[in-house]
């Protein structure tokens, strides 16, 4: 192999026993060290982790790198000079030197970051000097998520801090009286019950007395837990609460049933956590009892992992950030996102009993009264109700700008029938051959639009490096196709349909046929009157053709071919990533996010910019 040859980066990834749910960075080593090596080091640390290799051109050519020994010792010497880099997470396997062909790739392991540890800055600055991670590379971080990151790292938990000037006056009594209540139902001889309310608040965490300054007063989780709507909304100015229900099919209906912040109920996380637990589990076709003080009995598996879903959500939350709490109820799934971000690692997050709670006076409340756990089993709780029935395994997904976590519960089968048949039919007697890790694989890419390392992992438990060496056999067999690099890498069925997406690419593919579901009138991209005909996919192809021939284009030229296909017509982001040839989620951080904020681009679900079949069209 010579020193101009492209990277392999399956073979690499399990040479290193590596995954590819790591971020990827190639970086050029010519001239020793490059400068951006510590910007990526901080934003990989601060995100998800990644890997580096040295010696590797951005077009994944490989030049290799010169006198190893040498830029080894540099980079040893660097990243432990605390006046360039303030923390080195990196042990001796992290750096390896890989032969490849006549020359070396010096492969370099950064893992994330923990919450003590995060931010790794350089320059002895952490509000110019911290870098996080997102598609297109490294970002400097704002002022306002370096405070969050310091604020996490904080051995007081963030709603202990008491608030000055709110009193007992702001807090809504009767959510402090039926909490009393529950707590008693549920621990009838706790000590705690013969406390006043003060004294009660002071147990759990919601009154304090400061132990330098004497100072004492309702904490942040007080107001929190039993706060009154106006006293809240002055104190936390980002605070929100939000509960949507959509079981209706029909598109322009945008929620069947909605709780939020109106003037109409108290507004705090109690009297949330008493409403909208009663709506979550009202449809379930489980048997469920609730007893005269609607609290559980014969719980089954299921209730309890919605349950835990959503105090998972309210003690996690980071409070300070945007967004809110959003819990939403569709047909077949529940979501739970919250701001903030994972302080743990997926790693952590999937192997679970790992507790690392950003709101510990607020987790210790919900435990008194039978919900939320303290021992790092409540996500062991959600999966085992999950797997009672089943489903789906829960998919927990981190989004930064603006900081927030999800969790989405299907209510499918594992391997629906529907979907089995379809890959029989489509793989025929080849179908027969593949194991049950290549069939989960095939399946989750046909129900959730694809299929990623991290998912599978979610799913089914495997190593990262078996995933990646199982899914690149099935792109060798010409059963998936790869976009992507890293953490970025997904999966697809060549030439499938999900749902509204499609492979716009082939004459002969289903979608031109006469019957296809895209022509029906009452298809999401029927609006007053348009539809999507042979000829006018073969305009959008024509318009979209640059952006196929050519992978690297300028902001501009990009987002001129972007609102062209989407004008007087609705297109959702993998339709346009489809037709420009590039990653549906590079797409959306590049390019559909900015056009949005700019308001060149509207969106047909402002209320849930990140839901999967979001659709854009010009302003």
């Amino acid at each position: 192999m010579s020193s101009t040859s492209y990277i392999d980066l399956p073979t690499i990834l399990t040479r290193l026993d590596w995954s590819e749910s790591d971020d990827l960075e190639f970086k050029s080593a010519k001239g020793g060290l490059p400068q951006s090596l510590w910007e990526t080091y901080s934003a990989m640390a601060n995100s998800q982790g990644g890997v580096v290799l040295l010696g590797v051109e951005d077009n994944g050519i490989v030049s290799g790198v010169t006198d190893v020994g040498r830029l080894k010792k540099n980079f040893w010497n660097i990243i432990n000079n605390r006046g360039k880099i303030n923390s080195n997470l990196l042990a001796n396997c992290d750096v390896v030197e890989l032969p490849w062909g006549n020359t070396i790739v010096l492969a370099i392991h950064v893992p994330r970051a923990t919450r003590i540890q995060r931010p790794v800055f350089l320059n002895q600055n952490p509000l110019t000097g911290t870098y996080r991670r997102n598609f297109e590379g490294d970002y400097h971080c704002t002022e306002q998520e370096v405070s969050r990151m310091l604020a996490d790292r904080a051995e007081n938990p963030a709603d202990s801090r008491v608030l000055e000037g709110v009193t007992l006056h702001d807090l809504d009594l009767l959510s402090l009286q039926q909490y009393r209540h529950r707590f008693a139902s549920f621990k009838p001889t706790h000590p705690w019950l013969s406390e006043d309310d003060i004294g009660l608040l002071s147990k759990l965490g919601g009154w304090r007395r400061h132990r330098t300054n004497g100072n004492e007063g309702l904490t942040v989780a007080g107001l929190l837990m039993f706060g009154k709507e106006e006293a809240l909304r002055e104190v936390l100015p980002q605070y929100h609460v939000d509960y949507r229900e959509k079981l209706s099919d029909d598109p322009d209906v945008r929620w069947t049933d909605r709780l939020t912040i109106d003037g109409t109920w108290p507004g705090n996380l109690f009297q949330f956590y008493l409403r909208v637990i009663q709506h979550l589990a009202a449809d379930l076709k489980i048997p469920f009892k609730l007893d005269g003080e609607l609290f559980r009995k014969d719980e089954t598996p299921v209730h309890e992992a919605i349950r835990e879903a959503l105090v998972n959500a309210l003690i996690h939350a980071d409070y300070q950030g945007m967004g809110g709490i959003v819990v939403e109820k569709y047909r077949d799934r529940f979501e739970f996102s919250n701001p903030g971000t994972l302080l743990i690692s997926f790693e952590q997050l999937l192997r679970g009993n790992v507790s690392e709670c950003r709101n510990k006076s607020l987790q210790t409340m919900f435990s008194m009264i039978g919900v939320g756990e303290k021992a790092g089993s409540g996500i062991d709780k959600i999966r085992r109700g999950w797997e009672s029935q089943h489903w789906r395994s829960p998919k927990v997904s981190e989004q930064f700008q603006p900081d927030r976590v999800q969790w989405m519960l299907p209510m499918m089968s594992l391997i629906p029938e529907k979907s089995l048949k379809l890959l029989q039919g489509r793989f025929g007697e080849r179908f027969q051959h593949f194991s049950p890790l290549e069939v989960q694989a095939l399946v989750t890419a046909d129900l959730e639009e694809g299929v990623d390392n991290a998912r599978m992992r979610q799913i089914t438990g495997s190593h990262a490096a078996d995933i990646t060496a199982m899914l690149q056999k099935l792109v060798a067999g010409d059963v998936l196709r790869q976009e992507g690099k890293g953490r970025w890498t997904r999966y697809y069925l060549p030439n499938v349909i999900y749902g509204v997406t499609h492979s716009l690419h082939k004459e002969d593919h289903s979608l031109h046929k006469e019957n296809h579901s895209l022509h029906k009138e009452n298809h999401s991209l029927h609006k007053e009157n348009h539809s999507l005909h042979k000829e006018e996919i073969k305009i959008l192809q024509e318009i979209a053709s640059l952006a196929v021939r050519k992978k690297r284009l300028n902001q501009k030229e990009m987002e001129s071919i972007i609102l062209r296909l989407c004008n007087k017509r609705w297109l959702s982001r993998n339709q346009l990533a489809e037709l420009v040839a590039r990653s549906d989620e590079g797409l959306r951080q590049r390019y559909l996010n900015p056009m949005v904020e700019h308001n060149l681009l509207r969106l047909r679900y402002p209320d849930k910019p990140n839901r999967t079949d979001q659709a854009y069209t010009t302003v």
